[in-house]
């Protein structure tokens, strides 16, 4: 009976990182190509068959929302990390944005594949605020503390402003959200006053 047990729980554990993969894979497939790459690119970028896809999220819809939402809790983990991980609270933040520009890209393409269930993406979309807003606020007054920032924008015009420089990126190859994310989160630097 004991090896049943284990048995049972070492596929679900399976399951878990299959279902990890796939959404990190769709994740980066949606970045690369927006939320209408085909399954079978995102199948083979986790390394699993195109059933597996169709067996974990049934809709493209429901793979979109599984992506969105592993995103939003991997930006609430890496805010939680970056702190620790970089050497000043303005590379936390920076490193973060940097996250959220890529989580951002999927999202601006959530409205198209939910298409008419815009109660749905209204849920999700306040959800992200209540879960993002908080750690965008704690970098921030990281940075502030720190003396590194200026102490004028809070986290939701932050955020707001990152977004607003994101809208479209997935669609123009012309333009680079990334690039103006930079010049903006650099604007936000307090001038050296050590020398």
């Amino acid at each position: 009976m004991a090896g049943t047990a284990e048995q049972g729980t070492r596929r679900r554990a399976d399951a878990r990182r299959n279902e990890e993969a796939l959404l990190d894979a769709a994740a980066a497939a949606f970045v690369a190509s927006g939320v209408e790459a085909p399954v079978r690119d995102i199948a083979a970028r986790a390394g699993v068959g195109v059933g597996t896809v169709y067996r974990h999220f049934p809709t493209r819809a429901d793979l979109v929302v599984a992506v969105y939402r592993h995103q939003v809790e991997a930006c609430v983990e890496a805010g939680r990390t970056c702190l620790d991980e970089e050497p000043t609270p303005y590379a936390a933040l920076a490193r973060w944005i940097d996250m959220f520009v890529d989580f951002l890209v999927t999202k601006h393409g959530l409205a198209t594949a939910l298409r008419s269930d815009s109660e749905r993406f209204d849920a999700l979309h306040s959800w992200f605020l209540d879960r993002l807003g908080p750690v965008a606020a704690r970098l921030i007054e990281a940075a502030v503390d720190a003396g590194e920032i200026r102490s004028d924008i809070g986290a939701y015009a932050l955020m707001r402003g990152v977004g607003n420089l994101c809208i479209g990126a997935e669609n123009d190859p012309r333009y680079d959200a990334r690039t103006l994310v930079g010049v903006l989160i650099a604007g936000l630097r307090l001038p050296d006053r050590s020398g």
